[in-house]
């Protein structure tokens, strides 16, 4: 469990970011060079770099290096594992929604 909560920890803090969730954005409809991620973003190309190593490390993205081009993209299973912990908490309160509206009813 403890693992599970490092690496929850370290996805939600790299989509904490408006630009690196811009990032995960433009990810989720395909691989992209790190100049195609930069285009959009007000920054410089170290900064986006610097917001792309803290994808990297949590494991959203992958980068490959091919000539001069680093190409990156979305790792799904880590939007997976978050998904999966967002599902728990939502089935948690569903049941107790549903028990407080029984509750409710029979009263």
């Amino acid at each position: 469990m403890l693992n599970q909560s490092a690496v929850l920890d370290r996805v939600f803090h790299a989509l904490a970011d408006p630009s690196r969730r811009a990032m995960v954005d433009r990810l989720s409809r395909g691989t992209a060079s790190v100049s195609e991620l930069a285009e959009p973003l007000r920054m410089s190309l170290p900064a986006v770099v610097q917001h792309l190593q803290v994808l990297q490390d949590s494991g959203l993205v992958t980068s490959q290096k091919v000539g001069r081009v680093r190409t990156c993209r979305l790792d799904p299973e880590a939007l997976t594992q978050v998904e999966g912990w967002i599902a728990q908490r939502k089935r948690t309160w569903e049941s107790r929604l549903d028990r407080l509206g029984h509750f409710l009813e029979e009263q």
